[in-house]
């Protein structure tokens, strides 16, 4: 049997996974800043990826790339969960709210 297959998925699932929470926290103390250390992080993961002759290896910084490219995204969506209420806000960060940057 081979079962490199289902090894990939649970890399994949597993690193889903912990992208969830890192979002929460990357937003909560660095708010759309983070979304830079995403783009570097998936580029840098990304070309690891090229690279890297072990197919696992290779598969694994892959799909740490496109959750960090994913993120981006979820950083943005989770500002608006903030500012809708559904998360809790950071007291030390000003939000803007809108096109007119009314300060909350």
């Amino acid at each position: 049997m081979n079962f490199t297959g289902v090894f990939h998925g649970i890399m994949v699932f597993l690193l889903i996974g912990l992208f969830h929470p890192i979002v929460i926290k990357a937003e909560y103390y660095l708010g759309r800043k983070s979304i830079g250390l995403f783009v570097v992080l998936g580029i840098i993961t990304l070309g690891l990826a090229l690279v890297v002759q072990n197919i696992t290896g290779s598969t694994v910084l892959a799909t740490f790339a496109f959750c960090c490219f994913w993120s981006i995204k979820e950083v943005i969506e989770q500002e608006q969960r903030v500012l809708e209420g559904r998360f809790p806000r950071n007291p030390n960060r000003v939000y803007k709210i809108g096109n007119n940057n009314k300060v909350v």
